[in-house]
């Protein structure tokens, strides 16, 4: 393995792993706000699970934050030829998140801590709103951060190569980021739903804190439901369509298109092979690419063989498989909580111990469709570092050799392993412990 690869492998195994906990963490947040405003009304079993919820939240918020700032040193130590370029342009959201949206949600989750008892509760509903919009900034200024690598915009390169930030504004209100922002957002609400909807289905499967988990089943279905839907329309839609105009050769590549036609067929399923330029064993959806891409049955969609082969993504297989893996799993959870939400309105999903199995059963699918879509992007943004400006071969650290790369590799997968246990050693903990607490503790 050479240096450039070694590079790559340790940067993607620390955000791969680090995006487990935020993707869970920022939907869970807008889930505690649902509950507890159900205990504002008087729903004290709401405001219980918003109490259980909160040590949830606790457990892996503490998690993101001891993976995630590796990930910050690494763009010194990896990549410190794009940080010397670019470094004036990233580190204004990455020093954003840190002084307003990190410092308020961890301000305001201390407070949280503290209980209704002591604060009020309308107080302290008000405390979790907050910490719901310091979460979700955070999420804001990292995703503003990577859109300026998918399209670099508010910039100028300088004499020297370096990149330099010219319009603040322009950088913060980056079209991509806007776009890319609404479909993470809603891919973390899918996640808190499903994670929700599992609990109250494993409770309700064990017939422990069945009133609990009425709770968590109806907010989390009905958040899964809404999530779900927008995960596709419009999000979703949104973004295949800004790849589609900006990285045509990622998007030929994400669908498999490699000869340009109109009318354009969806598949469905099949194998790339790059070689022969061709999928085979497709399964295909006549003239729909054109149709989702243009709204019309005609329109062209140019394929991959023209386009330079020097714009294609490095890996094209892995890029079809994360793209298809996460709609395939999107859709697998439309269709799952669509039945859900539908034996909830006959108030028999409480009893359907099939529909509970498969909605607990769920609980890995989101982790696994928002870490495709993560790899989607990603795979989909190569050849290039910054899109356009850097590619991805210019921006490593050349003095830190493959060697040394693999080591710290290593032992950062010794590392998240061990943390990997404790992590659920703690969270088995604090479902065997349940949602009910003693008087006056939270």
């Amino acid at each position: 393995m050479d240096a450039l690869a070694a590079h790559r492998f340790h940067f993607a195994f620390t955000i791969t792993y680090h995006y487990l906990f935020p993707q869970l963490t920022m939907g869970l947040a807008l889930l505690i706000v649902v509950l507890k405003g159900m205990g504002l009304r008087g729903d004290e079993r709401a405001e219980e699970g918003a109490r259980f919820f909160t040590r949830i939240f606790v457990l892996f918020f503490a998690m993101g934050v001891v993976t995630g700032i590796p990930m910050e040193f690494q763009f010194g130590t990896g990549w410190s030829r794009f940080s010397q370029a670019a470094g004036g342009i990233i580190a204004q959201t990455l020093a954003m998140e840190g002084v307003f949206a990190f410092i308020l949600e961890s301000a305001f989750l201390g407070l949280l801590l503290l209980g209704e008892d002591r604060l009020g509760k309308k107080l302290h509903f008000a405390v979790a709103v907050m910490v719901f919009i310091g979460t979700w900034l955070s999420g804001y200024f990292i995703v503003v951060t990577n859109a300026f690598m998918q399209h670099p915009v508010g910039h100028e390169v300088l004499a020297d190569g370096s990149i330099a930030l010219k319009d603040l504004g322009a950088y913060l209100t980056n079209p991509w980021a806007l776009v890319q922002y609404a479909h993470t957002m809603v891919g973390s609400m899918v996640t808190a739903a499903t994670f929700m909807t599992a609990i109250g289905a494993y409770y309700r499967l064990q017939r422990e804190h069945t009133e609990h988990a009425d709770r968590f089943l109806k907010v989390g279905v009905i958040a899964g439901v809404i999530a779900c839907t927008l995960v596709a329309f419009p999000t979703g839609d949104f973004q295949a369509k800004l790849t589609h105009d900006h990285k045509p050769a990622a998007f030929a590549a994400m669908e498999g298109h490699f000869h340009t036609e109109e009318g354009a067929p969806l598949a469905l399923i099949g194998q790339p092979d790059v070689d022969r330029m061709e999928l085979d064993n497709p399964i295909y959806v006549p003239g729909m690419l054109s149709f989702l891409t243009h709204k019309r049955w005609d329109s062209e969609i140019t394929g991959l063989s023209e386009i330079p082969r020097d714009e294609w993504p490095d890996n094209i297989p892995l890029l079809y498989y994360a793209y298809h893996v996460m709609v395939g799993l999107g859709t697998l959870l439309m269709a799952l909580f669509g039945l859900a939400a539908f034996s909830l309105f006959r108030r028999k999903l409480g009893e359907s111990r099939r529909l509970l199995w498969l909605l607990m059963l769920a609980l890995p699918f989101p982790f696994v469709a928002n870490t495709a879509g993560w790899m989607t992007a990603e795979l989909g943004r190569q050849p290039w570092l910054i899109h356009g400006l850097m590619r991805t071969a210019d921006g490593f650290s050349e003095n830190v050799s493959s060697g040394n790369a693999v080591f710290t590799l290593l032992g950062f997968m010794g590392l998240y392993a061990l943390l990997t246990l404790l992590a659920f050693m703690s969270f088995l903990r604090i479902v065997r412990r349940g949602p009910v607490t003693a008087e006056g503790e939270h």
